[in-house]
């Protein structure tokens, strides 16, 4: 038999604990949907955090390993150039030795018995470049007759060649610790032409040195052109 009106305390007291439970699980159900979003949430963000930290670290590497790399090659220019620095200043001090040499030659040449041959070719040279009709002549003081001798014998060869004659003057301005030989000058001294042996071996030297370079140390990698 059906009952109609209002419900009694068991019944309004079993719809309540219906409600309670039906609320009570949807209020679980959305507490994982939050805790789970959460997760996810921090899920994302600690990678994110994770990436950010991990490229920084990637580029302070990097930063690190290219100013490492700079310093070595610095380190190794540096070491590369002192090295090549060294060997050209052994080079140029080989070279200084060898002209060195050169100059005690010369100077002995002036005091044995081929220097007088040797004047009367360089006051020659001296007559032909100028080719004037007077002449003044620097010699050193001890060479005075030296070179007088050597001039007659010149100013002949000079005539069958030039068909000129040339009027001499002399002076002892040379130092008598030089390495001997002319200057010859003209004109009231506007034209000179340096033949001391001195001069004479300074251009021997600036015209032989690259050959002396290339025959002591080899060809100059450097070197892209040559005369």
């Amino acid at each position: 038999m059906s009952r109609s009106g209002a419900l009694d305390d068991s019944e309004i007291q079993s719809e309540m604990n219906k409600m309670v439970a039906f609320i009570s699980q949807e209020a679980r159900e959305k507490a994982r949907e939050i805790q789970v979003k959460a997760d996810e949430e921090f899920a994302i963000e600690k990678a994110k955090i994770v990436r950010q930290e991990s490229l920084a670290i990637d580029a302070q590497y990097e930063k690190k390993r290219k100013q490492a790399e700079v310093g070595w090659k610095i380190s190794q220019s540096t070491a590369l150039n002192t090295s090549r620095l060294s060997v050209l200043r052994k080079r140029e001090e080989h070279l200084d030795a060898l002209f060195e040499e050169a100059t005690k030659q010369v100077k002995a040449l002036s005091t044995g018995d081929k220097y007088a041959s040797a004047l009367e070719s360089l006051i020659l040279e001296v007559l032909l470049k100028l080719l004037s009709p007077s002449v003044l002549l620097e010699h050193r003081p001890k060479d005075e007759q030296a070179v007088k001798k050597a001039t007659d014998a010149a100013l002949k060869k000079y005539k069958d060649m030039s068909g000129r004659e040339s009027s001499i003057e002399y002076s002892g301005s040379l130092a008598d610790d030089s390495a001997g030989g002319v200057v010859g000058s003209s004109l009231g001294g506007r034209i000179r032409v340096d033949n001391t042996l001195s001069e004479r071996l300074k251009i021997l030297e600036e015209k032989m040195l690259p050959e002396l370079r290339h025959d002591l140390f080899g060809k100059n990698e450097n070197r892209k052109f040559y005369n």
